[in-house]
């Protein structure tokens, strides 16, 4: 297959689709937390802010600057984050970095849309942008419980 195929393999209809129409793309007025993160490589950013009650998510909203790849990850992340657990989200991220990088299986619910990122795998140079939104929520709610922490 050429590059010119895969490119096209990668960049599917719906992963565009899921680029052009991202939920909870406000950002919060008064979260528990904000955090940012880069991907290096790429150079994509996506600043989160949530807010948490007794390790759930209640309320999220995304700032996304990346890839078609980064934005239909937080795409699908946005909308089904809300009412998720902090252990749910963390059990989604590290099932999306095994499917991407030790060809594992797809994330379970509520994070299965995101096999449509499966093609990603084959470049590593995107992974990064993929895990964005993923990482920016972990560290914002760790550095809530950092800060309530004796």
């Amino acid at each position: 297959m050429s590059d010119k195929n895969d490119m096209m393999k990668l960049y599917s209809g719906r992963i565009l689709a899921l680029a052009a129409d991202m939920p909870r793309t406000e950002r919060l007025k008064n979260p528990t937390a904000t955090a940012r993160k880069r991907a290096p490589l790429c150079g994509s950013t996506v600043t989160v802010d949530v807010t948490l009650r007794g390790g759930i998510i209640i309320d999220y909203g995304q700032d996304v600057k990346a890839c078609a790849l980064g934005q239909a990850a937080a795409s699908v992340i946005g909308a089904v984050i809300v009412g998720q657990s902090l252990e749910t989200v963390a059990k989604g991220r590290a099932e999306l970095a095994t499917m991407l990088t030790a060809e594992g299986p797809i994330p379970s619910a509520p994070f299965q849309e995101l096999a449509v990122l499966e093609p990603a795998k084959d470049y590593k140079n995107r992974h990064a942008s993929i895990l964005l939104a993923f990482d920016a929520t972990l560290e914002a709610a760790a550095s809530v419980e950092t800060t309530v922490s004796p």
